[in-house]
């Protein structure tokens, strides 16, 4: 039957099928008398509906079984609904007998179907999944018949979303789009091979998993070749079962369907994959306008459609146009053949669809276009671009040879120049300072006197400047001075934003130390948003530059780290430890990387798991390390704060001690490195009962820190804490919750809000012991909500805290009864 005839005869059959029996009848003799023949399919049509598998003989529901959710079916529970369709509907539901456990996709026929043409359909999907066995399709695991007498499939669970979803929200590269399509193509491959017709492919059939592979699932109107009789009419059931969007022409019509009809719907599709659009623009949406669209309109070229959506307004031009220029040309012709009206001027089969996929993917020329001179020599050339331009570029390299000698030369004269420079202006800066001080050094009055010198003398190599002010901003990072060694690394990166082309390794190095300049200055947020944006480029260079970029990861995790969070911070860290292979060198980076990952255990509580790392990291540096080096300092510092925690009183004061004396020696006693060992020794000459040197030397330690660091520095509110601990142990519970409330005050800052619990805690404990049960009370229950915010539900803390809530309550209402009384 041809295309005009079908349509001819469906308009006339759905008109004859609204009319009641009587005036049916009157218009088909009508008709009869204008057009016998007309008449004659008509009347056959008719009879068919009539006739087939006793249509409406029985009822198309019956009673529904009870609730469904909860419910079992054979050896399964069913715990919710995923999906229904005009057949079924689909459970996820665990298996419930206790021979094992598992979730599956469980497929029933909707609640009170009774048609037999259906329940037919049913055990036909169960026949076709059985034979087929496929790493991208839904297996089949069980099939039975639940109490209600109704069959049920057991299917694999899918967890995925449907392939054109997939591409619309990922927007993944066509490259990635076409190995998708590949997967499709194979499981369709092997169900034709397995003489079986899908019918139906459709992107809700085809489902992407969050691993990217694919899963086909829904045969419920396949076709067994081997057992369907081609000729046989269709249960009345299946009329239209398939969907009209994704159908292909012989489909519409009625005509017998094959392996080529699930070509079409391939191309379908693919077309919608690659283009985010359906090949058929319609003139009115209704089933009318698809199927004149399927039958009679071609389906425009996949570059053309997109080219047009390009000229609409609002839409994004380049986009659209970039994506049509990588589909013209084959991808154009691939889909062309696959959409073809005619199946026999379609692609052989699935297998030869993704024949082409791949050529295509491998630059080679597909088979739908025809073979010609020209376009063979443009795919070998794609294919071996390199191979040819490496080609190409030997010929001309005969005549390029001087001038990249000369070029290369001259870029040498530029790093030697650039190299003697800094040479000569260190020494030239030391030696004038060694000679107006007869050999002792004034540092900071030297960084600042070879600052004003490097920009006078340096002012035309841009670079070797922005060197020399990285390296003056890292040194007075090291004496302490954090301000103005920020300030310096602001005038270096002011600099290197107005040179064309920076070397990875410079800039890298000088948003690494400027976030670190950041970081201690307490400015952790600030910090996170200069380091991140690097990352791609720390990435592309950790073949190249690992100690740079290490270090780079270093400096990202402690600002994570001072920002509470531990887990981005312990994956910087690990990032770090990974990239410090083996050798003497690398042997400090690594014991560095270890302290970091032990000062989160740390903070996580995890004290033996701290002192296990802390440990390792100075094992690893041995004998050869400086014993008043920064990296050692902090070790032992550390390594006494964990020992202190546990209570081993003595151990904790060797480590600080040895601590102090080399911190005094590297840095003197003002440093601000220094001042933290020193209140460090203060905590643990209070935990001893030594209040009277504890209090004397943590006042002075916080007054030396607000002069080097200003009040709102993090390092200030820790001070006000250790004092806190000190009023708190003098028995002195106002002074104490004074001294926590400024800790809080200083920890509120965005900055510093990880800290905030425990100082919270604090001060609700010491104003419980003044008496103060109201404010207590209500400081806690604010500590809780931190709690409960910063590290979940099942936080250990947050159960003491309640019963400590509770208690101020209840102490709150004794009070309040007595008053009353």
């Amino acid at each position: 039957m041809d295309t005009a005839r079908w349509q001819q005869l469906s308009s006339w059959l759905d008109q004859l099928l609204e009319l009641a029996p009587a005036a049916r009848q009157l218009r088909l003799q009508r008709l009869s008398a204008q057009d016998p023949t007309l008449g004659r399919e008509l009347e056959h049509l008719l009879q068919q509906e009539a006739d087939s598998h006793e249509f409406m003989a029985q009822p198309l529901w019956t009673a529904t079984p009870p609730g469904r959710a909860g419910s079992e079916v054979g050896p399964y529970r069913l715990l919710h609904p995923l999906g229904e369709g005009g057949m079924g509907e689909v459970w996820l539901a665990e298996r419930c007998d206790g021979l094992y456990q598992r979730q599956v996709a469980l497929k029933l026929l909707r609640s009170g179907v009774a048609d037999p043409g259906l329940r037919q359909r049913f055990g036909r999907e169960r026949q076709i999944l059985a034979r087929l066995q496929h790493p991208h399709l839904a297996q089949l695991l069980d099939a039975g018949v639940d109490q209600h007498g109704q069959p049920y499939l057991a299917l694999d669970y899918v967890e995925g979303e449907p392939i054109s979803d997939y591409c619309r929200r990922l927007q993944p590269p066509l490259e990635a789009r076409l190995q998708l399509m590949l997967q499709v193509c194979a499981v369709v491959s092997h169900a034709h091979a397995n003489l079986v017709v899908h019918r139906d492919l459709k992107p809700s059939n085809i489902l992407v998993r969050a691993d990217g592979t694919v899963k086909l699932l829904d045969f419920g109107i396949a076709k067994l070749l081997d057992h369907d009789d081609p000729n046989a009419a269709h249960p009345a059931t299946e009329i239209r079962a398939f969907t009209l969007h994704y159908a292909a022409p012989e489909q519409v019509r009625g005509e017998a369907v094959t392996t080529l009809t699930d070509v079409y719907s391939l191309g379908v599709v693919l077309f919608e994959v690659v283009t985010g659009h359906k090949p058929y623009r319609l003139r009115r949406h209704s089933d009318a306008e698809w199927e004149r669209s399927i039958l009679d309109v071609q389906a425009p070229r996949a570059s053309a459609l997109l080219q047009r959506l390009a000229a609409e307004p609002g839409a994004p031009k380049r986009a659209l146009q970039r994506q049509a220029k990588r589909l013209r040309g084959d991808l154009d012709v691939l889909l062309e053949k696959a959409l073809q009206k005619d199946p026999q001027q379609r692609y052989s089969s699935a297998e030869a669809l993704a024949g082409d996929l791949r050529r295509y993917l491998q630059g080679q020329p597909i088979q739908a276009r025809p073979p010609g001179v020209g376009y063979r020599v443009r795919k070998y050339i794609g294919r071996h671009r390199w191979g040819v331009a490496l080609a190409t570029l030997s010929v001309l390299a005969l005549l390029l040879t001087t001038s990249i000698a000369l070029w290369q030369a001259r870029q040498a004269r530029v790093e030697m120049a650039r190299a003697q420079a800094m040479q000569d202006f260190t020494v030239g800066l030391f030696d004038k300072a060694a000679s107006q001080r007869h050999g002792h050094f004034d540092v900071p009055q030297l960084l600042a006197t070879g600052q004003q010198r490097g920009e006078a003398e340096l002012a035309d190599q841009p670079l070797a400047l922005a060197e020399l002010q990285g390296v003056i901003g890292r040194l007075r990072i090291g004496l302490g001075d954090y301000q103005l060694a920020l300030q310096t690394l602001d005038q270096q990166r002011r600099l290197l934003q107005e040179v064309g082309e920076v070397p990875p390794a410079l800039q890298i190095e000088a948003v690494t130390q400027r976030g670190r300049a950041l970081r201690m200055l307490g400015r952790g947020r600030e910090c996170l948003a200069h380091l991140q944006p690097l990352q791609p480029l720390a990435a592309s260079e950790a073949a190249a530059l690992p100690a740079a970029v290490a270090e780079f990861h270093s400096q990202l995790g402690r600002c994570q780290a001072q920002l509470g969070d531990a887990d981005a911070a312990r994956r910087s860290f690990q990032q770090a430890l990974a990239l410090r292979h083996q050798g003497l060198v690398e042997r400090f980076g690594r014991a560095e990387s270890l302290a970091d990952l032990a000062a989160l255990e740390a903070t996580a509580g995890r004290l033996p798991a701290a002192l296990a790392g802390y440990r390792q990291a100075l094992a690893l540096l041995g004998q050869r390390a400086d014993a008043s080096s920064p990296q050692v300092i902090s070790l032992h510092r550390q390594l006494g704060d964990v020992l202190a925690r546990q209570g081993d009183t003595k151990a904790a004061a060797a480590e600080l001690e040895q601590a102090w004396q080399a911190a005094q020696d590297a840095w003197g006693p003002r440093h601000p490195e220094a001042l933290v060992v020193r209140r460090a020794r203060a905590l643990l000459a209070l935990q001893r009962g030594q209040y009277a040197l504890a209090g004397q030397e943590l006042r002075q330690v916080q007054a030396q820190l607000l002069g080097a660091l200003g009040p709102d520095h993090r390092e200030i509110g820790y001070g006000e804490f250790a004092l806190g601990k000190w009023a708190s142990a003098s028995d002195d519970p106002s002074a104490a919750a004074a001294h926590y409330a400024r800790a809080v005050a200083i920890w509120r800052q965005p900055d510093h809000i990880a800290l905030l619990p425990q100082a919270l805690l604090a001060q609700g404990q010491a104003l419980q012991e003044a008496g103060q049960t109201a404010q207590a009370r209500s400081v806690l229950a604010e500590a809780r909500q931190l709690l409960l915010a910063q590290r979940g539900p099942q936080a250990p803390a947050l159960q003491e805290l309640d019963a400590r809530i509770a208690a101020l309550a209840q102490a709150e209402q004794r009070i309040d009864s007595t008053a009353a009384r």
